[in-house]
């Protein structure tokens, strides 16, 4: 049985080539207009092309508000700078997007790390617990 090809769509290697090269843009902007430091993880690309969805994260989340404005002061910027580094005929609108599935991710890794700490902390309680049973022996049936 002949193996068909996996076929990627123009707005595919666009999206690709938009983050790549805004990944180098925005690293420049974030060092030139002192932003948090943030990264570009995904964009997303309308069929028609004329807007692009631009997923950041944030190194530090907290400062994730101050950075996704600085970045939308600077998308028209970037947008022109964009049009410079590719040659489209229509460079897309750029919507910047914050992307929290790091952040989410994290405390999910956080809240699994604690798991052992937890299970034993509710292991240590549990012979109390079953201390009431006293002439009940391993099977669970009272000796006579």
């Amino acid at each position: 049985m002949p193996t068909v090809p996996k076929t990627f769509h123009r707005t595919d290697r666009v999206s690709a080539q938009i983050r790549r090269e805004l990944g180098t843009l925005v690293h420049n902007a974030v060092r030139e207009h002192g932003l948090p430091s943030v990264s570009v993880s995904d964009v997303e690309i309308t069929r028609d092309m004329a807007h692009a969805k631009i997923f950041v994260t944030a190194l530090m989340p907290e400062r994730s508000v101050e950075a996704m404005k600085g970045l939308k002061e600077l998308a028209w910027g970037l947008r022109m700078e964009l049009a410079r580094a590719m040659k489209l005929r229509h460079v897309p609108e750029l919507h910047f997007h914050y992307d929290d599935s790091v952040d989410r991710g994290e405390r999910i890794d956080n809240i699994l790390r604690d798991l052992p700490d937890t299970l034993a902390a509710e292991k240590s309680r549990q012979p109390e617990e079953d201390a009431g049973d006293g002439d009940a022996d391993k099977s669970g049936k009272k000796s006579d």
